[in-house]
This record gives C-alpha cells, structure tokens and sequence, in this order.
C-alpha cells in the first residue's frame, strides 16, 4: 500500500482583542459587484472581507464633479460616505493572491499560496464556510471568470499550469501545461484572462499565450514584453489583448493580426495591475510599483491610441497590487492592511483640459461626445461645475504620440519632444514630477495589525511577537495565550530581558507569514523537546515523580484534539457495547444447555505466580507491584507507583506500537545513570525493573533464604525470561533492544562480552514474525486505519477467546504524563499535506470543533497522530546523547576507577547535574550498607560540586545546557567535581600504585570489594555504551 504524503499539524493562535473587520496584513484581491454594492477583498492574512459600499460610490461619474475641488469647495462637498464592514471568512492560511466573481455576483473563487482554490458564497441562507473546489502543486497566483453566466473559473499557478474548475464542486474540467519552452521553471502563471473564446496567459518567460478554453489547445503566442507579465485584459470579443509588465508598459496585441499593435509608456516603473469595465477596453486602469494609479481613455481614436488621454489619478506610499473601480470610486490595495477608496475622474466629452490641451483633443472629443453621452445615461453638462484638469497630472501615453503639446514656462505653446519618458509631465520640461489628480483617498477602509515578526526562546515554550503597530508581546506556546505584552518596543531590546539560560531540542516551528502566530508539527521532530514537569508553571497541581519529564509534542496534542480523543472513546464504548451483548447471548445459551463436564484452559504460556509483567490484557492478572511492572530497562510506569494496571482505560502492552512507547520513554527518561546510579534517598524513586534486570544487577549474589537447588531453578526462570525479552513479538522489538544501551547490559561484563552474547537470530526472527504479521491484513495509511487495528484486535480476541469480555484498547496519556490543559476554544487546528510546492490543507477546525469533526479527521488525518492519541505511543526515534569526562578538582578527592583505561562518558542530553554528582558519589562515597541506605544521608547535591570550565554548574541544568551555554565547544565536556566541605570524604585506605590514563589524570584502582566491584561493573557498563556508540 502506498505510504501518504508526509502530514503535519499546525495550530493558531488567538490574537488578543481580536475582532473580525479588517485585514491584519497587505490585501492582494479586490473584487465589486456592483448589482448588490459590495467589495470584496483579499488579503495576505487568508482572509476574503465584504465590505457594504455607500451607493452614491458605485454612482455613474457622469452625476458628479470630475475632479476632486482642492480649497474652498470642499467646505461645500457633498458629505463624506462611509464604507461598513459587512462580514468575513477565513477563507485560506497562506497569502490570498487574487479574488474573481461569479455566478451573477454570487460566488467568491480565491486563489492562494495555501495551493488551494475555493468558493465563498456569502448570499447563502446557511453561509457556509468556503468549499474547495481546486488544487495546484505550488502557489496559485490568479484565478478568472469569462462572465457572470458560466460554471466554471480558470486557475494559474507556479506549477506551471492552468486549470479550469467546476463552480459546482465537480472538479477539474480541463488542465494545461504551460512550461516554458526554453526554461521550464520560467512557465509560471502570473496572470491569466478569459473570455468564452479566449485563454491568455503570462508570466516570468515574458510571453502572452493565448489557449483554447474548450480544448486547452494553443492557439498562438506573442513576444515583446521584457520582464514578468503581471496583468492580462481581454476584450468581449477575443480579438484584442492588453499586457502590463514589469517591463513598465503596457501593450496592446491585436489576435488577428498576430502582433503587437500599441506599446503605452504611460508608466515610469512596473506595472502590476490592469482593470476595465469597457468591455471593449476603451477606459481601463493601471498601477504600478511605485503607488500611481493611471486612468487611460482611448474611446474614440480609431485605432490610434497615441490619440487617448492618460492621467495620474492617485498616488500610494506603497507599491498598488491591485486596483478596481466603479462607478466614480476607484479602490487600490497595498502592502498595507487598509484598502482607500479615490474619487475617479470623469474623462467624457466635456472634461476641463488646460488651453494648450483642447485644439489636440477637439477631433477626438467630437467623435466620442454622442457616444458618450448615450453610455452614461445624462446630459453632457454637469450639473455641478467642472474644475480644470492640472497639466502636470496628464502624462504621455507612448513615446510616439504627438499629443498632448507642451507648456513652457511663459503659457507658449510647444511640441513635446519624441524623447521624453511616459510619466514625465509635458506641461512643463523643467518639471519631471507628477503631480496627480488627488493627493489624499476620499476614504480609507482601516485594517487591524498583524504579526510581522518572532523570535523563539531558548526554552521553544515561548516566543516573542512583533506587530505592525509595533507592540511586542510575549506569548505561551503551550498554553496557547499571550502572558504579556511589551508595549511599542524593540523586539530585540525585550528578548534578554526574558530569555533564560536553556538548551531545547527543537520541536516545532513558528510562521507569522500570515500575520498570526501558526505553530507547525512535523512529525520528524515533534516529540524529540521535552521539559521538567518541576519547571514547569500548571494551571492544576499534579504528583510527579522525581525528575520526570514531559514531552512537549505530545502534550499539546494531547489537548489540542481532547474533544477528538472523547468522542473516539465513546464510539469505542458503543462498538465494543455491541461485541459483548454477543457475548452475553451466547452466555446465556451456554447456561441454558449445560455441558456434562467442564475444562478450565490453562492461561496462554501458564500462569505462574512468579509473572510480573503485565500481559496484553492487564485484567485477567493481579495487578503487579511497580518495582516489577515494566519490561526490562524500562522506566518506572509514567501512571506513578500507585497506578491500577488492570483498569480497562489504561491497558499496557497491547500494541506493536506501544512498545515503540515504552522504548521511547525508556530511551529519553531513564538516564544512563538511572539503573545503577541513585542518590542514596531515592530508594523509594527507583526506576521499576523486571525481575531479570534486577538478577543481572547483582551477578554474584544469590538470593537470600534459597538453597541451592532453588537458586538454579531460579536462574533457569531468569534464563527463560531472558529469552522472552530478547524474543520480541512486535514490529519495534528489535527497536526496544538498540535504544536501551545500558538498562538491558549486564553488570560487570566488557562491551566485547556483551556483543558476543547478542544472538543474531533473534532479531532475524522478530523482523519474520513482524513480516508474517504486515502480510496478514493491511490497514489504511491513515488516522482511520488505527481504529481498523483496534478493531482487528477486538475480532482476534474474539476469535481466540470467545468466553473473553471485550475491554478498551485506547489508552490516551494521563494527567501525570500531560498534565490538563485548557486550552482557548477558538485555537485553530489545522491538518495539512506535503506537496512539491509547499502545504495543502486537508482539514481546518478549532479545539471545540474537533470531536464534532472526527470522521473527516479519521480520514485525512496521519497515523501516527492516531497512535499518539488513542495508543499514547509515539514514534521510535534514538536518543540523543553528550560524551562527557570526570576529574577531580586539583586531586582533592578520589578519582573514578578506570577499568580498561577508557574514562570517557555519555548520557541523555537531558540528563541534569545532580545525576552526575549522584553517579560521582556512588564511586567515591559509596554508602556502608547499599541494601538499606540512611535515610537522613545527605544527597549527592548538598556535598559535590561541579564546575565546567572554572564555572560552577546549577544542580538542575542538563547535558544539552551546558554543552551549549558553558562548554560551547564540539569534544567531549570535560567536568571537575570537587566537595564543599560539608561531608568529609576519604581516599581508599589501600590503594594501589597510582596509574595515569589516557587523558594524563590519576586514577586509584581499588583492590575488589564490594564496592571496588560495583564501580567496575559500572565502569563496564560505560565501556559498553561507549563501545556502542562508537
């Protein structure tokens, strides 16, 4: 079965006093239906807003002034119209790139950086959330509709195709490969128009291509364009096509002719947005990079469009990306999250142009005054009086158009030069400025502020946020809330201030791409950071054992999907409901016809009182002590000592892929030191070992109050159990095996010993039982196919044992192994795929609409997100280790026994400095009587110090810390513990002739004793791991 596309889990933040109305970071669509007054907008935070528009607005340009009046009468103004926020979708997670109408109005279709094409329908009666109706394989950067009266939309993407799409939900009506034909990456779609007879399309390879919509045949190309084709208009009829670029024009190509007919130069920097509602493209509008807005009339010039009037309407601060108009308003969108609102200007029949100005346009006037007239539906005269156009706002339209004449500085008339640049102002040669029509928008639709910038700590709990207002707060990546903000501050002004000395594996990463705070899992890293639960700030108090850690990943998934997690465990209550009344019937049936005789089966393997380890149905056994309730090198069970192992809400042991769980926890949470190294103390804490670990400990001791023949029968069971964990039966046993590099080697044997005695076969067995197993029945790469698996294991045990109570196979973490959080409901869970061209979204909902969601989670959903969830099992991954030396500080205490002359360490990157004083102690104090330690001894901690380059160590800092932030070196850390004259510690009263190592320091080798022998076993078990490691 072939494996899904590598899956991850993203999660949003709220942001606070968050309100819908208005973007958070730069609009890249705009969209007007004029029929209903409404603009449309999209914008680079996902988000399409509707925005009810005053009617007046959208009013023809005929009814009122044609310029903007600039001293007193504005006092007499017809009142300023407001613009009202109507309502708003998060349509996308990424940029939205564009927005088209369609269906009379009705529909939205959005095009964005997510990969995704959707369709909002605001009308609806049930406004139902945006329907996804396409998908590319990189960014899709526009989408366009023929007219308001098909079925379908055109795509174009960085995927070098285009698409036509089903409004309906059907899907793709029909693909086009568009890769370049010289440079492949150079056939990006960038701009795309359409009519019913007509495709064009543009981009990077500066070539216009035209395509057959019905067909997706090619039906022709046109060169000339420089640079990136950024916008594309199509007349009605196809026979006309107009091109902006980045080369700074705009060119006008002729489909029957085949060629370009007009190049306008009208624009002095890139071009990047064309608009029209002529349908024949007499009046259109353009904006470039530099923030002009041009509105160019060629209505009426035959054909000649050097004849055409061209004006500099408005001008932004920032480069306008798009920019549309009705009526007389015209709206451009911006790097900005505000969207403003220009008064347009009326260029019919009657406008004012400067004296030099009039004879030149008086033919084109005439010739266009009835057509005029007839289109806008009212008299040529305004009612309201018409002030001047300013010559400094009308530019040249090409470099070959005679018109319009200049202006000297004395009011003579002249020629205008065949060398002037398009926006360079004719009216006066000395003045290269534009001066436009209007300096300040009639209005500005305001947006909100967005996340523009993060750093994360060094603790990857927290992280710090900037905003386009300038405010930094602090944020809690875990608890999914800000804990304080800043105010308007340098970000990096306030990151020392809360900043701590830590060393964290990272284990997710931040995206503010979208003006919000997007945490991204991927399941490669996720579960690979982990933090003491003493560290830690909970909202509720929890019992912990003693250095207990928590893994990041697995907590906020934990709570992100608990609504999931309860509705998975009451459908699992029901399915199994239903199992078990079979059971009861034929129970019942059973008691109705009695046998003659009865035979009681033997438990599987027999049932010997000696057994600890809990089997895959912890019921059907007394529950086990927890010094001897794991397998072998396992920590001690995460549900603490006085856990209930026969609980049907926390089976043990019924997966292949909780023992991938237990060799996780027992790879990252049992220290090295932790099975022979233990503060004299924390007897009571010790990690649980079988009793086969235990025997393996102490190699020379027999048990007390056995004789001889009970010892050897003794170590037979030992023998067997051996066997049984060295055999293991699921997938991850060969695993399980590799990651324990110490628990599961035996005291007091050299690594060449230990290697030896690995049986080869064994392992060759596990792989064929585990083949044998996979062939057996396959399950879906999916969330789904965990449940399959938990069924599956319902039907075998039926199948096995039909008298057997069905009982619960999920098992989710426990507060004491992630502890509760309440996370905010509104958080945004999202489920996204993997592609060639960035993330596609498989699934969007919030932490309380999960459980509502779960049959669509269980489809789109990873696996491996089922098996953390419902199995509490996450993937097998090898820790992460630091090498590390001891010396004694200027020989003032007894050195380390080195055995084979190899001093050199390692140890769980998290493995804190208190372990390593207890593991010091251990070898140069040993306490008198091990089997019964002083209770009021003091700790290793209260007495030992450790220092790493002349720097004394906090108790609680790990091995990762303190590689990064005091060794900051690559070798091995090398670390000097000395005492701090509480506890009086004595060199060995015999030693033997002093001997150096390899590292130049002075080692004692003591003669055998008990405790001699204990520090060489684990001095052995050092070379082992090193050997290991190696």
């Amino acid at each position: 079965m072939a494996k899904k596309a590598r899956q991850r889990i993203s999660y949003v933040l709220e942001l606070p006093n968050s309100s819908p109305g208005g973007h958070r970071l730069g609009v890249n669509g705009l969209a007007v239906d004029r029929d209903n007054a409404i603009l449309y907008s999209g914008g680079r935070d996902g988000i399409v807003c509707a925005w009810d528009v005053h009617p007046d607005c959208i009013a023809p340009s005929s009814s009122h002034s044609a310029v903007v009046d600039t001293s007193s009468s504005r006092a007499n103004a017809r009142p300023k119209q407001t613009t009202r926020f109507r309502s708003q979708t998060q349509a996308h997670t990424h940029w939205i790139n564009d927005l088209a109408l369609a269906q009379q109005h009705s529909a939205v279709v959005s095009a964005s950086s997510d990969l995704l094409v959707k369709v909002w329908r605001p009308h609806g009666s049930d406004a139902k959330e945006p329907a996804t109706i396409g998908q590319h394989a990189d960014y899709v950067k526009c989408v366009a509709t023929p007219s308001q009266s098909t079925n379908w939309v055109a795509s174009g993407g960085l995927d070098r195709k285009i698409y036509l799409w089903d409004l309906s939900g059907a899907g793709k009506r029909l693909e086009i490969d568009v890769s370049g034909e010289e440079v492949r990456e150079k056939g990006s779609v960038y701009a795309l128009a359409v009519n019913h007879s007509i495709l064009a399309s543009g981009g990077p390879e500066s070539v216009v291509r035209l395509w057959d919509p019905k067909t997706g045949k090619r039906i022709t190309k046109f060169v000339g364009h420089t640079d990136n084709i950024r916008a594309i208009l199509v007349n009605s009829s196809g026979d006309m096509v107009m091109t902006a670029s980045s080369d700074q024009t705009v060119k006008v190509w002729s489909v029957t002719a085949g060629r370009c007919m007009h190049t306008l130069t009208m624009h002095n920097d890139s071009v990047w947005s064309l608009f029209s509602e002529d349908p024949e493209l007499g009046v259109f509008y353009s904006s470039d990079r530099s923030g002009l807005v041009v509105k160019t009339d060629v209505r009426g010039t035959l054909g000649d469009l050097d004849d055409g009037l061209s004006l500099a309407v408005a001008q932004e601060h920032d480069g306008v990306s798009k920019v549309v108009a009705c009526g007389n308003s015209l709206w451009t969108a911006t790097s900005r999250s505000s969207i403003n609102r220009w008064q347009s200007v009326d260029t019919n029949a009657d406008i004012q142009l400067p004296g030099g100005f009039r004879p030149q346009r008086a033919s084109v006037v005439s010739t266009r005054s009835r057509e005029s007239t007839f289109q806008s539906g009212s008299p040529a005269g305004s009612p309201t009086p018409k002030r001047e156009i300013p010559a400094k706002s009308i530019l040249r339209i090409s470099n070959t158009a005679s018109f319009p004449l200049a202006l000297s500085r004395d009011g003579a008339e002249s020629v205008a030069t065949h060398t002037r640049k398009g926006s360079e102002i004719i009216a006066d040669p000395a003045a290269n400025v534009v001066e436009p029509i209007h300096h300040l928008p009639e209005e500005t639709i305001e947006g909100q502020f967005g996340l523009v910038k993060h750093r994360l700590l060094n603790d990857r709990r927290r992280v710090l946020t900037l905003d386009t207002a300038g405010d930094v707060v602090l944020w809690d990546l875990i608890k999914c809330k800000p804990i304080k903000s800043f105010g308007k501050r340098h970000l990096e002004d306030v990151e020392p201030e809360v900043n701590t000395l830590e060393a964290v594996a990272p284990w997710c990463s931040i995206d503010t791409s979208s003006g919000n705070l997007t945490v991204v899992l991927e399941p490669f890293n996720c579960f690979d950071a982990e933090a003491y639960a003493d560290e830690l700030t909970l909202e509720e108090p929890v019992e912990f054992r003693e250095d207990q850690r928590i893994n990041l990943g697995k907590w906020i998934l934990r709570y992100l999907f608990a609504n999931l997690i309860d509705e998975e465990i009451r459908r699992d209550e029901a399915h199994r409901h239903k199992l078990n009344e079979a059971l009861q019937k034929r129970a019942a049936v059973g008691r109705m016809n009695p046998g003659l005789s009865i035979s009681i089966p033997p438990p599987p393997g027999g049932f010997d009182s000696q057994v600890a380890t809990p089997r895959a149905n912890g019921s059907r056994f007394p529950p086990a002590t927890p010094g001897f309730a794991i397998g072998l090198a396992t920590p001690g069970s995460p549900m603490g000592p006085g856990a209930d192992f026969g609980t049907p809400l926390s089976p043990l042991g019924r997966f292949p892929s909780q023992v991938s769980n237990s060799n996780r926890q027992s790879a990252e949470q049992v220290d090295y030191f932790s099975d022979a190294i233990q503060s004299p103390d924390a007897d009571a804490n010790k990690p649980a070992q079988t009793p086969a670990a235990v025997a393996e400990s102490r190699p020379s001791e027999d048990k007390p109050g056995k004789t001889s023949t009970e010892n050897g029968k003794e170590k037979e069971k030992e023998k067997d159990k051996d066997k049984e964990v060295k055999s293991p039966s699921t997938p991850f046993g060969k695993k399980f095996r590799m990651n324990m590099s110490f628990g599961g080697k035996k005291l007091g044997r050299s690594a060449s010993n230990a290697v030896a005695d690995k049986p080869a076969v064994v392992d060759e067995r596990a792989e064929e039982s585990e083949s044998s197993l996979n062939h057996e029945k396959e399950f879906a790469d999916s969330f789904h196919g965990v449940i399959q698996k938990i069924h599956n294991e319902y039907e075998k045990q039926l199948t096995e044992n039909p008298d057997m109570v069905v009982e619960t196979r999920i098992c989710p973490s426990l507060p004491n192994d992630t502890p509760v959080l309440k996370l905010p409901k509104g958080t945004k869970v999202i489920i996204q795929e993997e592609t060639s061209g960035g993330s596609a979204e498989l699934y969007r909902g919030t932490v309380e609409s999960v459980g509502a969601d779960v049959d669509i989670i269980e489809q789109k959903g990873p696996q491996w997100l089922g098996e953390v969830l419902l199995l509490n099992a996450i993937p097998p991954k090898d820790p992460v280790k630091v090498s590390f030396v001891l010396y004694p500080w200027q020989d003032t205490l007894p050195a380390i026994t080195v055995v084979d002359g190899n001093n050199r360490l390692n140890a769980n990157r998290m493995l804190r400095v208190k372990k390593i004083l207890a593991y010091v102690a251990e070898r140069i104090d040993p306490p008198a009587d091990p089997e019964n330690p002083d209770p009021d001894a003091m700790k290793p901690e209260e007495y030992l110090e450790l220092y790493c380059n002349e720097q004394l160590l906090p108790n609680t800092m790990s091995l990762a810390t303190l590689r990064a932030h005091v060794w900051k070196g690559g070798n091995d850390i090398v670390l000097h513990y000395k005492a701090n004259g509480k506890k009086e510690i004595l060199f060995p009263t015999a030693p033997s002739p002093s001997v150096t190592d390899g590292g130049g320091q002075r080692q004692s080798q003591d003669s055998p004793s008990q405790s001699g022998t204990a520090a060489a076993a684990g001095q052995g078990q050092i070379s082992q791991a090193v050997a290991a490691t190696a």
